[in-house]
């Protein structure tokens, strides 16, 4: 049986028809993504721009016509931070109900934490046993999740993300000291690693998910076509980020979407969510992270096929 999973977030739709195989495990019939901003805006106005709508609607009728072709049985769809946070959001839904037969759900931080740890390690084997730190990395909000033996332990969200960053605070280009300080200085005035359920995992090699942190590994390496099996498990040092920030905020965002392994539809955004994957490491005493091209979508899926 085929299942189609829906992740409508601030910056990005994307689309994950799956199946279980006959060992048990969850597998990848076909994915999508389109970045269709939906969160444009929405950090100052509390409603979705039209022109962000009809993005937005566009994706979901080319995903119905996908997933009609592979036979789906069965539909979830959820809303992350945008939809949380802005009005306006009725002909999103009305589509979804009208193209898939589904409701979206709109879920909570803490809810979106755990289906963000339970995608993130499928298909991943860690070196070591014990807690992990899983962080995702959205548009409009980042959700930090410890969990160990597929149970989570700790998880919340923030209302920190690439595009509610970039919305607030750049509005140079390419990005001056000042303007990087700032970001930097916002970023550690929201996270906070001072809870004790910190403590079983600083040090420790943290997953990152999402894109940015797909696109920081692209552009490290490269990647003139993205590949998610290059991607998925990689590791990825502080050095590294070092590096591929200093690369991308060097210039201009024009000349930045012309990198390989970058889509110029996220580079205006990209250099934010980069300092929050810096901010995240060093706030865990992290030299690398290992890398996940799932997320929400894939615990979706684990739990349509489980049902």
């Amino acid at each position: 049986m085929n299942v189609a999973t829906l992740d409508l977030g601030t910056n990005t739709i994307l689309l994950l028809i799956a199946t279980r195989d006959p060992s048990g495990v969850v597998r990848a019939v076909h994915q999508e993504m389109r970045i269709v901003r939906l969160g444009e805006g929405v950090d100052k106005t509390r409603r979705f721009a039209d022109a962000a709508i009809a993005r937005t609607l566009a994706a979901i009728e080319e995903f119905a016509v996908i997933a009609r072709r592979f036979d789906v049985r069965e539909t979830r769809a959820v809303g992350t931070s945008a939809m949380r946070d802005a009005a306006g959001g009725e002909p999103i839904v009305a589509a979804i109900k009208r193209e898939f037969g589904a409701e979206i759900a709109v879920i909570s931080g803490e809810r979106e934490a755990s289906l963000t740890f339970q995608g993130a390690l499928s298909g991943m084997s860690l070196a070591e046993d014990g807690p992990v730190l899983v962080f995702d990395i959205g548009g409009g909000s980042t959700e930090i999740v410890i969990g160990h033996g597929g149970k989570v332990h700790y998880a919340r969200s923030y209302d920190l993300g690439s595009v509610r960053l970039t919305d607030r605070h750049v509005h140079d280009d390419p990005p001056s000291a000042e303007t990087l300080a700032t970001l930097r200085a916002a970023i550690a005035a929201e996270l906070d690693f001072s809870d004790g359920a910190f403590d079983a995992v600083r040090g420790r090699c943290p997953v990152g998910i999402a894109g940015t942190v797909t696109t920081l590994v692209a552009v490290d390496r490269a990647m003139e076509v993205y590949d998610g099996s290059k991607v998925h498990g990689a590791h990825f040092s502080r050095e590294a980020l070092a590096a591929t920030v200093a690369q991308l905020a060097a210039v201009d965002c024009e000349t930045r979407g012309k990198i390989d392994g970058l889509s110029p539809k996220r580079a205006d955004v990209i250099v934010a969510g980069a300092l929050l994957v810096e901010a995240i490491l060093d706030g865990l005493g992290a030299t690398e992270m290992r890398v996940s091209d799932r997320g929400v979508r894939w615990g979706l899926a684990e739990e349509a096929l489980s049902a």
